[in-house]
């Protein structure tokens, strides 16, 4: 599942490229804890901006980045919790914040843990070689990204309904950018552009994040790893941690659940996704506006039978939040509820997702009912820093956002939020979820019957993918000592 065979003769040029470009790779526990970087790499980051395309930020993909543009050091995980005030609910709600990433959103991270056991193995070629990065949005990004600072030439795949911040800002760092029909609801259509590029001839890495499981294994380590820190960091010797709520997307970031869980069993993971899209909840289909979360399909890498809940959001609720908490009336009239003003100011470091994650938790914290001693974890992907062309056609689609509108958005969409829409996973609701992989997966995208059963049977297979962490981060400290870098 995660191929760590050694090809000698590519893995010799992709050192030699490293070396050229004066790259060091971080392993996967400088980025679950940036202490252990060395202080050389730590003090030449004070020259260097967030989203600089400069390969000391690879040092820069983890939650532990000081949250400003430029010249930042590592500190504790950036999150925000969220008062009773806000969400109507006793239930202390945690939501570690993905702005503050190199191109503002954790996918970089995904990216990352897609790309470089390949390239220290020798798997991928810089040299010679195009990796392709099909997504519905923040995934690609992170690819190029990630290719640019590693010297590798990049192909960035993604739905062309998606904001017009993503390919402003692909045009600058990606090689190529492919747009594919439909909007974030259309995956098959970036499927069958990747099979299209396979029969081309070009000579090419596809890194798909929806079955790649450095995705999976890099959220498990390094975002699991993070939620926990959080916790033991908050929570009271009353406290208990309930669960963590995650749109599915590619089912990346909702491995952090089951390193959570094996720290505390009687936690939940729950999977949000759009109401008009409602595939786990209703094996459902349709188009909807919460933009990145992919749909449609159960993506290979979901560990749907750790899962304890689905939740699905009406995307009219995440857009009207968001000019709640951006516009200027919208501001004021959270003060007036007793919003503090420095929490007002942050709330645009949530994008349309993370909106729909934190109505998903409240939905939750309703549910089950919970108290002020229970914490709950939602995700937030990115922020506004991408959908700022979204409000603008808000604007000229709807008028002004006035105090009355602020009014309305607040009480209908947070302190409204319903316990409808949910539903807790027995056994065969997961197998039910499960089984639409082979639809997907079996039929169209090559996967084996035996692996897909494996999935659903065999326990290990999953706690297999745990344990590859050294295995990479051994092969990363071989590639670096082989440039020789570190020691200059």
């Amino acid at each position: 599942m995660i191929d760590l065979t050694i090809h000698p003769e590519p893995l010799e040029r992709a050192i030699q490229r490293a070396k050229e470009r004066k790259i060091i790779i971080p392993t996967f526990k400088q980025q679950q804890n940036p202490s252990l970087i060395p202080s050389a790499i730590t003090t030449k980051l004070k020259n260097v901006g967030l989203w600089d395309v400069n390969p000391l930020n690879l040092f820069r993909i983890t939650w532990h980045n000081e949250p400003i543009a430029s010249g930042g050091g590592f500190g504790g995980v950036n999150f925000i919790e969220f008062p009773k005030e806000l969400t109507g609910v006793e239930a202390r709600i945690i939501a570690p914040v993905g702005k503050w990433f190199p191109t503002g959103a954790h996918k970089v991270g995904a990216a990352f843990g897609c790309l470089v056991p390949r390239l220290v193995t020798g798997q991928f070629d810089p040299t010679t070689q195009k990796a392709v990065w099909p997504s519905t949005g923040n995934y690609c990004r992170g690819g190029a990204y990630d290719s640019a600072l590693l010297g590798c030439q990049s192909i960035a795949i993604l739905p062309e309904g998606m904001s017009q911040e993503r390919f402003e800002w692909l045009s600058s760092v990606a090689g190529e950018t492919i747009k594919t029909p439909g909007s974030e609801s259309n995956v098959k259509e970036i499927f069958d552009k990747c099979w299209e590029l396979r029969r081309s001839g070009q000579d090419l890495a596809i890194f798909n994040q929806f079955e790649e499981f450095g995705n999976y294994l890099w959220h498990y380590e390094i975002t699991g790893s993070a939620m926990f820190e959080i916790l033991n960091k908050i929570m009271g010797p009353r406290d208990q941690y309930r669960g963590v709520i995650s749109s599915t997307g590619s089912a990346g970031t909702i491995a952090c659940g089951d390193y959570l869980k094996e720290n505390f069993p009687t936690s939940k993971i729950v999977a949000s996704e759009a109401l008009q899209c409602p595939t786990l909840l209703r094996n459902g289909f349709g188009s909807h506006r919460i933009e990145g979360i992919g749909d449609k399909h159960v993506p290979w890498i979901h560990n749907i039978k750790n899962t304890d809940m689905v939740v699905a959001i009406d995307d009219e609720a995440p857009m009207s939040i968001i000019r709640l908490f951006n516009e200027t009336a919208g501001k004021k009239y959270l003060v007036s509820r007793g919003v503090s003003a420095d929490l007002v100011n942050k709330l645009n470091w949530l994008g349309i997702s993370g909106v729909s994650n934190l109505l998903s938790a409240i939905k939750f914290a309703k549910y089950y009912e919970l108290g002020r001693h229970d914490v709950v974890i939602a995700i937030l992907t990115d922020s506004m820093e991408m959908y700022q062309s979204r409000l603008q056609e808000l604007n000229e689609e709807r008028g002004e956002f006035t105090e009355s509108e602020a009014a309305i958005a607040y009480h209908r969409y947070l302190l409204g939020v319903t316990v409808d829409h949910v539903q807790e996973l027995g056994y065969y609701d997961r197998k039910r979820i499960h089984n639409l992989k082979y639809f997907t997966w079996v039929e169209q995208q090559g996967k084996t019957y035996e692996e897909i059963q494996a999935q659903w049977y065999d326990d290990s297979y999953w706690t297999n993918i745990h344990g590859r962490v050294d295995e990479i981060d051994a092969l990363i400290e071989e590639f670096n000592q082989r440039t020789g870098l570190l020691k200059e």
